[in-house]
């Protein structure tokens, strides 16, 4: 069942009996591919309660739950935030308060730019138990997709991973840490600001040429790779108007691209 967050104060109110007080369990969902989920991120998911969960979070993943469950969407697109943050930790903290055991199910890794640091901290504060569940974060996820290798001993030996958004929207990168040759960038959150992405960057010494790989739905089945420049990325971004969730992979590593491999082609495979 879903819920409208507008219902929720019928449900959050008091019956006169004062419930034991529920837990959270911070979850990844992983970048999409439901088979990419955690044994334990299924275990609790096939016998959630409450689900609080993230737009990113595939519609393969919510079909984990038992229809019996209630699913509360809390959702960002971009530039339109439904609830802020603390108005779902605060979510958080009520449910568990009025009883229940809640699932946050927040897409890819709680702790890689899904502000599960926040929520976690929020629960702690209220004194309510919490758990994280690590999920695959959406760079390891959608590299692999793709068949980029985020470090190769030959031309990458290190990888960041870097917000595309920064607090008061575009971002300001650090030029120590993005300029160096040989390692490898993933911009989350990027699309927005991909053109001052190039243009620092390579004010900050990369050069124009460096590959770029655009990875929109990665692991899903309607994944799609674009392949470009820094100096192409802006022009790209606005002629092929890739779609959120996008990542920015930027580096050496993109030249190992594999064209060929489509999500799920192995999969009659791996079943035999």
């Amino acid at each position: 069942m879903t819920l409208a967050i507008e219902s929720l104060d019928k449900l959050l109110t008091p019956q006169g009996v004062v419930p034991q007080q529920g837990a959270v369990w911070l979850v990844g969902a992983g970048p999409g591919d439901v088979e990419l989920l955690t044994v334990k991120a299924l275990r609790l998911l096939h016998c959630a309660e409450v689900v609080v969960y993230d737009r990113l979070v595939s519609e393969a993943v919510m079909a984990e739950v038992p229809e019996s469950a209630l699913c509360i969407d809390v959702g960002k697109q971009p530039g339109q935030h439904g609830l802020k943050q603390a108005q779902i930790n605060q979510l958080l903290i009520d449910l568990a308060c009025s009883g229940r055991d809640v699932i946050r199910l927040k897409g890819g890794d709680p702790f890689i730019f899904g502000r599960g640091g926040e929520e976690m901290v929020s629960l702690q504060q209220a004194g309510i138990r919490c758990e994280v569940v690590p999920g695959i974060t959406a760079a390891v996820g959608c590299a692999a997709a793709s068949g980029i290798p985020l470090t190769h001993r030959d031309c990458a030996q290190s990888l960041r991973l870097i917000t595309g958004h920064g607090r008061s929207g575009e971002p300001q990168l650090d030029a120590a840490a993005v300029a160096a040759g040989n390692q490898t960038l993933v911009f989350y959150m990027g699309l927005s600001w991909s053109a001052s992405i190039s243009a620092q960057l390579q004010a900050q010494g990369r050069d124009a040429e460096t590959p770029v790989a655009i990875i929109e739905n990665g692991t899903r089945p309607d994944q799609r790779v674009l392949i470009t420049t820094l100096a192409g990325l802006a022009q790209t971004v606005a002629q092929e108007k890739p779609v959120s969730p996008s990542l920015l992979l930027v580096g050496e590593v993109v030249r190992y691209y594999r064209a060929d491999l489509q999500v799920g082609a192995l999969a009659r495979v791996a079943a035999c």
